[in-house]
């Protein structure tokens, strides 16, 4: 064998070793660094989630108030429509019997005081 064929061949196994190893190296150090770079995005990713899941519950408590509030008018927005229709009622029957009373002391002519006397005793007890 020649002196170039031993050395040659002791040198190319070392050099692919060489070239494999650092190939190795540089191929498990970007693979170490994808997967760092995804676990921080994952991180990441996760605390915009919890943010905007903190938010979204602050918003549902916000409706849940408002829609309270909503119905707590609608109601309160009930009852006076009913206090309003029975006061308009209650103003109708004073009406019908002040209408009765002065009805009756339409022909009465008084001049003095104690002739009126009993003309409005009738129309006070009429609509009392």
């Amino acid at each position: 064998m020649s002196a170039f064929a031993t050395l040659a061949g002791g040198s190319v196994w070392k050099l692919a070793s060489a070239v494999l190893l650092a190939l190795l190296l540089v191929t498990s150090s970007a693979g170490v660094t994808a997967w760092w770079l995804a676990a921080s995005a994952r991180d990441q990713a996760q605390a915009e989630l919890r943010a905007q899941q903190t938010l979204v519950t602050q918003l549902r408590g916000a409706l849940d108030a408002q829609n309270a509030a909503v119905a707590a008018a609608g109601l309160a927005t009930t009852l006076a429509e009913q206090r309003g229709e029975a006061a308009r009622q209650q103003a109708a029957a004073s009406a019908r019997r002040f209408d009765l009373a002065l009805a009756r002391v339409a022909g009465v002519k008084a001049t003095t005081c104690a002739e009126a006397m009993p003309a409005v005793n009738l129309i006070l007890e009429s609509i009392r």
